[in-house]
């Protein structure tokens, strides 16, 4: 009994603090306290400023000779492959032609920039948002690149041809992959940076988390849940259940513990991100359906990544 209010304990202090802040973001738009414009103000803050500051600070406090391993890297990429290749083939089954990219999509894009590094800092401190942000910097190319590819499979417009060069200079042009792209010399080779330097980027990095979830809470919308359809319960099923399960399954028998295991669970069952929305109203996707899958996948999400990291610290295993 002694072990099992430990474990429920360790849970708690993981899940909770990050989907409380959550659903406070959701109140606090409920009473008008937060509004669309500040919303949409404080993401791009926490986008282009914030986020990178907490990751490039982590990664540079890091002894990244610790946390890198480029077969960790060959793993996640591999099975985020094998996963969109089986949604893809999934994906089929779907009367609606227009509902197929979204699904794919919802099924497998996660909110690692947010959700996924406040959860690795609550459970493993800077060496696990280290590991989460090398994770997110290989994952944010491999996201965007099969994003746009589920998208355009079954395009309402064929006709229109897909600007890869823009994409890819989009994806360069990432933030948070400057963030990382940046911290990784820093660190290896241990160049100094201005100790007033690392307190206005302190500030800054305090900041992050905090706001961009209230942020996540305040940009749910629960009345397009009136509509939900057993595709955005599947797409649900599958981004938080079915899929993470056989990737986290697979890394067991590869032999990956401890804090790996943990971050790769909380990498992979992270809820659907917001940024698919956005993009499936962009290409002509059903937006009504990416809506429905980044709600419920963020809702039920709080149950199933606590029962997760509850299974795994009682099995001994992160």
């Amino acid at each position: 009994m002694q072990l099992f209010i430990e474990t429920l304990s360790f849970t708690l202090h993981v899940t909770a603090p990050v989907f409380i802040l959550v659903f406070l973001g959701l109140f606090f738009r409920r009473i008008d306290l937060i509004n669309d414009e500040f919303n949409r103000v404080a993401s791009r803050l926490v986008f282009n400023v914030t986020l990178p500051t907490l990751v490039f600070l982590n990664l540079l406090r890091t002894d990244l000779t610790q946390v890198f391993a480029l077969d960790l890297l060959v793993y996640v990429a591999v099975v985020t492959l094998l996963a969109f290749a089986w949604l893809v083939w999934r994906a089929r089954r779907l009367a609606a032609t227009e509902d197929r990219g979204v699904f794919v999509q919802g099924s497998f894009r996660g909110n690692l920039g947010i959700l996924g590094l406040a959860l690795a800092g609550n459970q493993y401190g800077e060496a696990g948002l280290a590991l989460a942000s090398i994770l997110l910097a290989l994952l944010i190319v491999q996201y965007n690149l099969l994003s746009v590819v589920a998208l355009s499979l079954w395009r309402n417009q064929p006709g229109e041809g897909l600007n890869w060069k823009r994409m890819l200079l989009d994806i360069i042009r990432n933030p948070l992959i400057i963030a990382v792209a940046l911290a990784v010399p820093f660190s290896l080779y241990q160049i100094p940076v201005p100790e007033l330097g690392i307190k206005v980027g302190s500030y800054f990095a305090s900041m992050t988390l905090p706001l961009a979830l209230l942020c996540i809470g305040a940009a749910l919308d629960l009345q397009a849940l009136r509509v939900t359809s057993s595709s955005a319960l599947m797409a649900t099923a599958y981004k938080l259940v079915l899929l993470p399960l056989p990737m986290l399954f697979g890394a067991w028998l590869l032999g990956y513990e401890g804090m790996t295991l943990g971050v790769l669970f909380l990498i992979f069952s992270c809820p659907t991100a917001a940024a698919s929305y956005v993009m499936a109203r962009a290409m002509g996707g059903n937006a009504v359906l990416a809506a429905n899958i980044v709600a419920l996948t963020t809702i039920f999400g709080t149950l199933s990544i606590s029962l997760g990291v509850f299974a795994l610290h009682w099995s001994g295993l992160s």
